[in-house]
């Protein structure tokens, strides 16, 4: 009987297992919200790690975050590398493309509490009086973000973060004259 039930939890095992490599490991989470300022007020404080502490949510995780800036902030080259507790992680972000006042793209390298390699897109789009500002992540976690993903909505996690960022920059940027 023990037998049969090992037997019986090693076939699901493999079943289950082939089914998590089947799924896409590829993901984008994109959320956005308008700011009642132009594109070139909003855009400082996208394409620079230093003003970007004043809103970034993960910043906020940990007011005690040690960072460490390298090359001419603002421009294609400049890097952040940060040290935060457990919730804000540690890891690496460097600007690797720059539209003024349009875009800023950014590869995120995570090293704690996880390794990751992820691309972060800021797009400012004019919209009415104001602008919409929209903050995607997107990457290929591989089979652990497939088999993550099974049991946790990574999505909705990233999102809430997502959202907390933009209203954070939303009252920064309209509470500045």
């Amino acid at each position: 009987m023990l037998k049969k039930i090992g037997i019986a939890a090693f076939i699901f095992l493999i079943a289950f297992l082939g089914y998590v490599s089947t799924r896409d490991g590829k993901f984008n989470y994109e959320r956005s919200g308008v700011i009642n300022a132009p594109a070139a007020k909003i855009f400082p404080y996208l394409s620079s790690f230093k003003l970007g502490a004043q809103w970034n949510p993960f910043a906020k995780k940990d007011p005690n975050m040690k960072s460490a800036f390298t090359g001419s902030d603002g421009h294609v080259g400049s890097a952040m590398d940060f040290e935060g507790n457990r919730e804000a992680g540690s890891g690496r972000l460097e600007i690797l493309n720059v539209v003024p006042n349009e875009s800023v793209e950014i590869r995120l390298t995570m090293t704690q509490p996880f390794h990751a390699a992820n691309t972060v897109l800021y797009r400012l789009i004019p919209e009415g009086a104001g602008t919409k500002f929209s903050w995607s992540l997107s990457g290929d976690g591989g089979y652990m973000t497939k088999l993550i993903t099974i049991f946790i909505d990574c999505e909705k996690m990233i999102a809430t973060d997502i959202i907390a960022g933009i209203q954070a920059l939303k009252s920064v940027v309209e509470a500045t004259p």
